[in-house]
């Protein structure tokens, strides 16, 4: 809104000029988002309280967690309040890829608060049932895709994009379709199960938003794009807002969901998290990048696959203490904060090493 009035009125004063600038309005993003958390997170958290919207544990996870029942959740409403204010502000709202982006966010957000006002409202911990949940998810996630496939301006916006590989690009056709259906919502839940621990899913999805944040300004750059050697996907770098814009909610959304947390994210929140970052990543062709980055969200998906898979054939029998991977940690005594913190520390290896394969080609 506020960067299409900034266009309007350069013609009368040059200094609205300065908001045509993408890094500009991408720091802007970060900086808006951060205030909203700020001045609106407190009454969120009143209001929450009020409506004695407190977490519901379950009973057959760690005992350590019980004192945390009643904890107000449903916090992820705050941080999707902040994401849709500073992109909506900032970005160029002309822009098809924003607009995606914010689709794929909010119906999976929608899909979260349903879940959590059944765990709320039942007192039921599991909230909605995986067939009705997985149903929901897999429609926003593929109606995304196809709509993605059928705008599509060139060929590289389908396509296959390999890291460290110099020159590589297999088109997909409609095989892109599935693909992109397969990360976002895979992304959603990897990010929905890490979110277990206090601070432990957020600070990753900051750092992981703020990467792809570059890759999305690089992309949509023609000549950092060409010297790269990575696609260039005209349009694409204006989801560098909305990537800032993430980062900066979930900075906000950390003052109080850091250990011990005033507020729990819910599934409105990481499932809308993890999809955004999902969508994003398929928009700037960066599928297994993320997958990189993201590598703690893949560890704890991976954990409860294993966890189940060898319970079912090995006759009851666990790899894991418990899964996700962060319950088998803390049942082998390791305190919350330092569980958080190293993974967090992990997780800025893991975008460092992601970043460095927009060079090593």
């Amino acid at each position: 809104m506020l960067y299409q009035l900034a266009q309007s009125l350069e013609h009368y004063v040059g200094g609205f000029r300065l908001f045509g600038y993408l890094s500009v309005r991408a720091i802007l993003g970060i900086l808006t988002a951060l205030a909203f958390c700020f001045v609106f997170g407190p009454g969120i958290i009143r209001r929450l309280q009020i409506l004695k919207f407190g977490q519901v544990v379950r009973r057959d996870g760690p005992a350590s967690h019980l004192a945390k029942t009643g904890t107000p959740t449903m916090g992820g409403a705050m941080i999707l309040g902040a994401v849709a204010i500073a992109t909506l502000l900032w970005a160029d709202l002309a822009n098809r890829f924003v607009w995606f982006a914010l689709f794929v966010t909010l119906s999976f957000g929608a899909v979260g608060f349903a879940d959590d006002w059944l765990k709320i409202v039942r007192k039921n911990p599991r909230g909605l049932s995986a067939r009705q949940k997985y149903f929901w998810l897999s429609l926003a996630g593929l109606a995304v895709a196809v709509a993605i496939k059928l705008t599509a301006r060139s060929a590289a916006e389908t396509a296959l994009i390999l890291p460290l590989v110099k020159d590589f690009s297999l088109p997909l056709s409609w095989a892109f379709v599935p693909w992109a259906y397969l990360v976002i919502v895979g992304s959603s839940n990897a990010v929905n199960l890490t979110d277990g621990l206090d601070g432990l899913a957020i600070m990753p999805c900051v750092l992981v938003a703020s990467a792809l944040a570059v890759f999305a300004y690089a992309t949509g750059n023609v000549k950092f794009a060409t010297y790269l050697g990575i696609p260039y996907i005209a349009g694409v770098g204006e989801l560098a807002v909305f990537c800032t814009a993430i980062a900066g909610a979930g900075l906000g959304f950390l003052w109080f969901n850091a250990y011990p947390a005033q507020v729990f994210m819910g599934d409105v929140g990481a499932l809308a998290l993890g999809a955004a970052l999902g969508v994003v990543a398929v928009l700037v062709r960066q599928e297994i990048v993320l997958a990189i980055m993201g590598g703690v969200f893949v560890a704890e998906t991976v954990s409860v696959a294993l966890q189940v898979l060898y319970f079912k054939y090995s006759g009851g029998k666990r790899i894991f203490r418990m899964a996700p991977l962060h319950h088998h940690y803390e049942l082998k005594g390791w305190p919350e904060p330092k569980i958080i913190v190293r993974f967090w520390i992990v997780t800025l290896i893991l975008v460092l090493i992601g970043l460095s394969t927009l060079k090593v080609r």
